[in-house]
């Protein structure tokens, strides 16, 4: 599970702050059946969305969801990773939670699509450029492979505080750990 990239799907989408893209419905062309990752994490049955009353939102988007905003809170508290949200917690210090709000939004769609949702699109930057501060100004450094390994365990604690079943963890890190070698560039 330390080897899981989930840290590639929060950093790559501090660098795609600035696209604030939104939760756009789709076309469903597709015909299959199969149950996905996304449906065992709550799928499409709509929910109240205690962030937004009065407003229905997926159930499975709202798990994803919660787990990334705990785990958000967990890595701004992680002095070992913390350095890279340097952008991110200067405008949240200073009042200004419009970042958070897009990383928010940004990580959900992202890891929504990587588990199979057909109801959103990810439109930030690919995973690479997101982690170069060449092509990222949001990003502080370069990511090695200690702080991605850092980033698994604040991962976990964020899925722990949601109650997410231990195979669901597993299941998401094994989808997103694909994604490391584009990530870790030192």
């Amino acid at each position: 599970m330390k080897k899981a990239a989930l840290f590639s799907v929060i950093l790559g989408l501090v660098g795609s702050l600035s696209l604030m893209t939104s939760c756009s419905k789709k076309n469903a062309s597709s015909t299959s059946t199969a149950p996905t990752l996304y449906d065992s994490l709550g799928g499409t049955a709509m929910v109240s969305d205690p962030a937004n009353p009065g407003t229905m939102i997926e159930q499975g988007r709202l798990g994803i969801r919660s787990v990334l905003d705990s785990t958000i809170f967990v890595i701004a508290g992680d002095t070992a990773i913390n350095g890279f949200f340097q952008v991110l917690l200067a405008e949240v210090t200073a009042g200004n939670t419009s970042g958070y709000t897009a990383l928010s939004n940004n990580l959900t769609d992202f890891v929504c699509v990587a588990t199979g949702a057909k109801d959103f699109t990810y439109g930030g930057k690919s995973m690479t450029d997101a982690h170069n501060p060449a092509t990222n100004s949001r990003i502080s450094g370069k990511v090695g492979a200690d702080d991605f390994a850092e980033f698994i365990n604040d991962v976990v604690v964020g899925a722990k505080k949601n109650n997410l079943p231990n195979n669901l963890i597993a299941s998401v890190g094994a989808l997103l750990e694909t994604l490391e070698s584009q990530v870790v560039q030192m």
